[in-house]
């Protein structure tokens, strides 16, 4: 629900199973903001014109573009700029330095050392993986140190050094027991079938994303934040929740909807939907009840009710196996390219080689990075659906339902610093959320009823 940023949490990577098996193989931290639809951000006025933030108590103010005052808006701009140079420093520093890792033959000592470690091949994994897992982890970790730094310096975040290092040791062990999981299968399977790993592969992978879809929330969330039920602490706005899905013909139990407590890391505000199955969950973050009304909070909880609804976990899981499938083909012609190429230099004796699994990490890199265009594209049909969604279900069941929505938009976007005039490049490349200001003006604007339409999901 909110603008792209990075997040230490590995959870976030399952949104799209590409991007996860990317992401779970390469360590990169690839931003989360949510922005989203309505007019091109382009058009909103310069600084010097930009009247400070709106009084959501005034009856008579109306929330029409999303607005800040001249010192926010110096800072959501430079914030921004900060984070989309960052973007792609990272991925430039992360291929600079696999190549080097295969260039200085550091992975093939690495596979020199598993070998004599033992004669079998599994017991040879145990040793490699995370000798190439710890020196990755250890290369990108300024990166994401400077990340940190960053949103402390623009009050983003409240999480002191010590936490922050905790979790970041906490992410790494369970990449690293991702990293081994799929290491060893997928050169169980190479070994097996040289030519067409690649398909066979696909099916345990897949298999693997779903599982981990569904035990995250339960297993590996809670590591890094505590979580507890809604009703707890928030038992009228459960029974406004139910209101809706009682509307919305699919129930969502209490049991199921959590708040995260998020306040001891962040400022932000946000929410999401997770898990399949038995996991499934609405989530919503304190800082969220903190800063908005509850009306502004329903509508927040409306828009993950769409998700839900709307089935976009399940597409996603679909639209990932497809473009996974894909992925490993291109890995598999890619992979054979460059040891044919660099093979000798690099010291790596063949695909089944433990060395080479430095050079998918390289390919995946470049995979990734000239696929999120459209990862993000997929993403933003979604989240623009679920703001739909979101609008129609509180429609008759909170007063001016369209006005909540545009100004739980206006808090998100003050308060997270999301950038006023993204550059349109950014957005198609960046932007897994259409650009907040968009967003607010759709919500301001989308009114079916008083036309005599009908709505598109809720009828």
């Amino acid at each position: 629900m909110r603008m792209w940023r990075p997040h230490p949490r590995p959870c976030l990577l399952l949104l799209i199973p590409l991007i996860f098996a990317a992401k779970a193989f390469a360590n990169l931290q690839l931003p989360t903001r949510a922005e989203n639809p309505a007019r091109s951000s382009s058009q909103l006025p310069p600084p010097s014109e930009i009247p400070p933030l709106v009084d959501s108590t005034n009856e008579q103010t109306k929330t029409e573009q999303y607005t800040l005052s001249h010192e926010r808006y110096e800072k959501a701009v430079a914030y921004s700029r900060a984070e989309y140079a960052l973007y792609f420093v990272s991925y430039i520093l992360s291929g600079v330095f696999l190549f080097l890792i295969l260039r200085l033959g550091i992975a093939a000592r690495f596979r020199d050392v598993a070998e004599s470690a033992s004669q079998t091949r599994w017991v040879q994994g145990l040793v490699f993986v995370p000798l190439l897992r710890l020196i990755v982890g250890l290369l990108a970790l300024p990166i994401r140190i400077y990340w940190h730094r960053l949103s402390l310096q623009y009050e983003q975040s409240v999480q002191g050094w010590g936490s922050w290092f905790w979790d970041w040791t906490k992410g790494q062990l369970v990449i690293l027991a991702i990293w081994l999981v799929l290491a060893l299968i997928l050169f169980a399977v190479m070994r097996l079938s040289p030519r067409r790993w690649w398909f066979y592969f696909w099916f345990p992978a897949i298999a693997i994303m779903i599982v981990l879809v569904v035990i995250i929330p339960l297993v590996v969330d809670p590591l890094f934040d505590k979580f507890e039920p809604l009703s707890n602490q928030h038992p009228d706005l459960v029974a406004s929740v139910e209101k809706l899905t009682n509307r919305a013909g699919v129930p969502i139990p209490p049991e199921r909807m959590f708040l995260m407590v998020a306040s001891r890391k962040t400022n932000e505000i946000n929410a999401y939907v997770t898990g399949l199955g038995a996991s499934k969950r609405v989530v919503m973050w304190d800082t969220t009840l903190q800063k908005t009304t509850n009306d502004e909070a329903l509508f927040v909880i409306g828009h993950e009710l769409g998700h839900y609804v709307l089935g976009h976990i399940l597409k996603g899981l679909v639209a990932g196996a497809a473009g996974l499938l894909v992925a490993l083909y291109l890995l598999f012609r890619g992979l054979h390219w460059s040891l044919d190429r660099w093979g000798r230099d690099w010291k790596i004796l063949g695909a089944e080689d433990w060395a080479s699994l430095a050079v998918i990490l390289l390919l995946l890199q470049f995979l990734l990075f000239f696929s999120s265009p459209a990862i993000n594209w997929f993403s933003r049909m979604q989240e623009h659906a679920a703001d739909v969604y979101g609008l129609e279900v509180i429609h008759g069941l909170t007063p001016n339902s369209e006005e909540v929505a545009a100004h739980a938009f206006q808090v998100m976007g003050e308060l997270d610093l999301s950038d006023p005039n993204p550059p349109p490049f950014i957005t198609f490349w960046l932007y897994s959320h259409p650009p907040v200001g968009e967003r607010l003006v759709f919500a301001h604007t989308y009114d079916p009823w008083s036309k005599g339409e009908p709505p598109k999901y809720v009828k």
